[in-house]
């Protein structure tokens, strides 16, 4: 790698060192901080050129320079007008082109045209003197960035004259410029994920990238390293197949593109908003609508172009395919599982299988719905409940023995009495009719029939029927009745047995 030339005042010195004190090469060398060989093809250069010591005043650096470097003799050649840098710049746009493709196809148009060298140093140079919202060069439907502008417009009520200022929704495409508008009530959660479904449909596509502020709605931790992203944010983006990057905190060249279009919107469309009176949304977005297609339409004199026209051109073609459906609007919420395997969302309780109590589990709440999710598996699914205080239970998350328990009604007690005897219906019965609630007696109930594993159905009924003439209302006295044997007095009779039949019988009819 050769080394790098010295400046003209520093080789002034090397003469002056040389020349004028008599040091030697290697004491220059070290004066200077450069190897000897070096202060050797300087003097060796100096000596070529005839200078003396001390230079010539009138000498500049310029013509120092010329006589120890004489390059070669430039001749002028006929190669033509430039190229079209704005061309170039829009061609860089699109996915593939290179510089160096672009310098073919320069060429092959004029053969004794510039060198890639000057092509890429010219083209530099253009885009330092167009505006600076053009120094980042942005892929055909890249990135998109997106903003809130700083100054408001108001929706004045129709019948209190109250007025409510509204927030400006901008999104600016990189590569084209291209300009989205919306006005909302704020920059909470709901009202920025409209936006950006709002914003995706008006594009008809979604950008590879979306860049945002670090505004609460979008970034949880504005961490210059390590950003967190709203639960809800990242469920839209995943939704579009968008990827969201934040900008840096602080570092607005990061999202310049958006800070440019919002001050162009505030100037192009709020300031000439700024003698009408609107009474709802609605007519507000439909004006802003039309002034953001007339700022859209409008020439770019660094492109001789519009920025529908780049739009049109440039993003449209790259944007990804949007969704089948839009992105529906869903809170994320995290819930610790109860012991009653519920977890707790807007008053209202929901279950999840109940083996995951006292897990953490991520619950979506959405429009109609609630979904439970445990380490990124949907585990429950339930229709939100309207009003408060209301649970909603499946039997698959409950546990057996609950499941079981939860499966009785009065019908299935009352069916299973009768399978014992009328005596035992009747008695669950009353005691059913005799509590407020027919589920308060179901314990009762079960607690009887659970006494036929011990003292058969034929007892159990005899019991039962002890017990409805006593008035007997509990398992306490009905399992008392068994164990002191009283059922028995209320037995069915055991039936006499037929007489026996036989030929050499005569029977008690002969004697009559």
């Amino acid at each position: 790698m050769p080394t790098e030339r010295l400046s003209m005042r520093r080789i002034r010195e090397l003469l002056r060192l040389k020349y004028e004190s008599g040091l030697s090469s290697r004491l220059i060398a070290k004066s200077l901080g450069i190897s000897k060989g070096a202060v050797g093809i300087y003097l060796h250069r100096a000596n070529a050129a005839n200078l003396t010591w001390p230079l010539p005043e009138a000498m500049t650096d310029t013509s120092l320079e010329r006589l120890l470097f004489p390059g070669q003799v430039c001749v002028k050649t006929d190669r033509g007008p430039e190229p079209d840098w704005a061309h170039v710049d829009r061609e860089l746009r699109r996915p593939g082109v290179t510089r160096s493709l672009l310098w073919v196809e320069y060429r092959t148009d004029r053969p004794n045209g510039y060198g890639y060298t000057w092509f890429c140093t010219s083209y530099e140079a253009w885009k330092q003197r167009v505006s600076p919202t053009m120094r980042q060069r942005h892929a055909a439907g890249e990135k998109v960035f997106v903003d809130y502008a700083g100054d408001t417009i108001d929706i004045v009520d129709p019948i209190t004259g109250e007025a409510q200022a509204m927030k400006l929704f901008v999104g600016a495409l990189g590569a084209s410029s291209y300009v989205y508008c919306e006005a909302r009530p704020s920059e909470g959660l709901g009202d920025w994920i409209g936006c950006h479904v709002g914003m995706f449909a008006a594009f008809g596509g979604v950008a590879t990238i979306t860049v945002c502020d670090n505004l609460k709605a979008a970034v949880t931790n504005p961490d210059r390293y390590d950003p967190g992203l709203n639960r809800t944010y990242q469920d839209m983006a995943r939704h579009y197949g968008t990827t969201i990057l934040p900008a840096r905190p602080y570092k607005a060249r990061d999202k310049a593109k958006v800070e440019v279009s919002v001050q162009i919107a505030q100037r192009w469309v709020l300031a000439r908003l700024r003698n009408r009176r609107f009474f709802s949304l609605v007519e507000l977005n439909q004006a802003i609508g039309e002034l953001v297609a007339d700022l859209n339409g409008r020439i770019m004199r660094a492109y001789g172009m519009s920025r529908a026209e780049l739009f049109a051109a440039v993003d449209a073609p790259a944007l990804r395919p949007l969704p089948a459906e839009p992105y529906a609007f869903a809170l994320w919420k995290r819930c610790r599982v109860a012991p009653d395997y519920h977890v707790e969302v807007d008053g209202n309780w929901y279950s999840v299988p109940y083996r995951l109590i006292r897990e953490l589990v991520d619950v979506r709440i959405a429009d109609r719905t609630v979904e439970a999710f445990y380490k990124g598996e949907r585990v429950a699914s339930h229709a939100k409940s309207p009003g408060r205080r209301n649970h909603t239970t499946l039997a698959d998350h409950m546990p057996s023995a609950h499941r079981r328990h939860a499966s009785w009604t009065p019908t299935r007690i009352s069916f299973v009495a009768e399978k014992i005897g009328p005596s035992t219906a009747a008695l669950t019965t009353a005691i059913m009719m005799a509590r407020p609630h027919p589920e308060q007696g179901f314990r009762t109930c079960l607690g009887i029939f659970a006494l036929q594993k011990t003292y058969g159905a034929a007892r159990l009924e005899a019991a039962c029927r002890r017990g409805n003439a006593i008035q007997a209302r509990s398992v306490g006295s009905i399992r008392s009745i068994l164990k002191s044997g009283l059922d028995r007095a209320f037995a069915d009779p055991e039936p006499e047995p037929k007489p026996l039949r036989h030929g050499n019988i005569r029977g008690r009819s002969y004697f009559h």
